[in-house]
């Protein structure tokens, strides 16, 4: 019987459906690889697609195929491929760049004007039976690795580039907002990395609780009792907030490093105000396109600002390292399981963003 090659796709905005699409073929008979996908986690931008249909400039214009969190088998390698062979299990680096401008010479291939990124319009993405990618941007996995673990090996790979894009090194004191699938696996890279101590911040105690048991010294949850005796300028509230965490968290004159990962404009703010003099202050949530920001203090303090996107030369890798090592766990985040069938039940999981869910996975396409 011949091939089939069922799909997830995106067909419009709000609008989901199967579709059985032809065996993808390989793009580049001599460098390319087919990864029969066995597990994809969902992400935050997945469902922004679904919802919305852009992100800034990445404009939805005709159906994609969601996913790009994924794991799998190798079914078939170009005639020059030599890193992974047929039956290698491997974590799959979604976006491939074009190699050639500066950015990609020089190694910031994230920032390329020309990557292939999977599910980023116009490109499929992962949620088929089958997935075409180079085959030097696929990792094998050691067998003590599940393929749920490979799959995971993605937001792995993006905390590893935002705690890089940090320069973080051992000893500093880190305070991360957000412990969500993001910020908790940045606790536990700057934790791999050295950090002495590593504070989280997050509104859910449930969150808090699975931080804590994960990888953070501690974690602050916000509560109303903030901000009973806080100004009413919301500005001035997010600097009480950031003080008092400095406070009651040891980290001295401010954090040495601060991680963003909510995109929340009040914890951009506190994030600033709990920086210490000279200290690093890393922004990878993404929230409203414009917030306030208290660039007078920035300024006085001399503080580094930067943003941080997906991943560079290494952080793959080093993601598979960390991972094959026990130095991250990224399975423990997992909350919700569900079979390809049931993709949209899984997104909209995902899409309430409730309290108990941290991850969700995928199984691959099983006839």
């Amino acid at each position: 019987m011949p091939e089939n090659n069922p799909a997830f796709v995106l067909q419009e905005v709000k609008k989901v459906a199967f579709e059985d699409r032809p065996v993808p073929q390989l793009r580049d008979a001599e460098r390319d690889v087919r990864v029969r996908v066995e597990q994809t986690g969902i992400c935050g931008s997945d469902v922004h697609y679904w919802q919305r249909g852009r992100i800034g400039d990445f404009i939805l214009e005709s159906p994609i195929v969601l996913g790009h969190e994924s794991a799998g088998t190798v079914v078939e390698v170009g005639s020059k491929v030599t890193n992974v062979k047929v039956g290698d299990r491997v974590a799959i680096e979604p976006g491939v760049p074009c190699r050639h401008c500066d950015h990609c010479r020089s190694g910031a291939y994230n920032l390329c004007d020309d990557t292939i990124f999977a599910a980023t319009p116009p490109w499929d993405g992962t949620l088929q039976k089958y997935y075409i990618v180079a085959g030097d941007y696929t990792y094998p996995i050691p067998d003590h690795m599940t393929v749920e673990d490979g799959a995971l090996v993605e937001p792995v790979a993006v905390a590893v580039q935002i705690c890089k894009t940090a320069a973080l090194r051992g000893g500093q004191t880190v305070l991360v907002f957000g412990c969500g699938p993001i910020g908790v696996l940045c606790q536990a890279v700057a934790k791999a990395y050295g950090a002495s101590r590593v504070v989280g911040v997050d509104l859910s105690e449930a969150r808090a609780r699975f931080a804590r048991d994960f990888a953070a010294d501690d974690v602050h949850v916000v509560s109303r009792g903030d901000n009973n005796s806080a100004p009413a300028d919301p500005v001035e509230v997010a600097r009480a907030l950031g003080e008092k965490i400095v406070r009651e968290y040891g980290l001295g004159a401010g954090a040495d490093v601060v991680l963003e990962c909510t995109g929340a404009e009040a914890c951009i703010q506190a994030g600033v105000f709990a920086a210490k003099k000279g200290g690093t202050f890393v922004q990878a949530g993404m929230g409203k396109e414009n917030v306030v920001f208290p660039i007078t203090t920035a300024c006085i303090r001399a503080l580094t600002i930067k943003g941080s996107i997906r991943y560079q030369t290494g952080c793959y890798p080093e993601a598979v390292q960390l991972v094959a090592s026990g130095k991250v766990h990224p399975r423990k985040l997992i909350t919700h399981r569900y079979k390809f069938e049931e993709a949209l039940e899984a997104f909209e999981v995902v899409r309430k963003a409730q309290e108990d869910t941290l991850k969700v996975v995928i199984q691959g396409v099983q006839i």
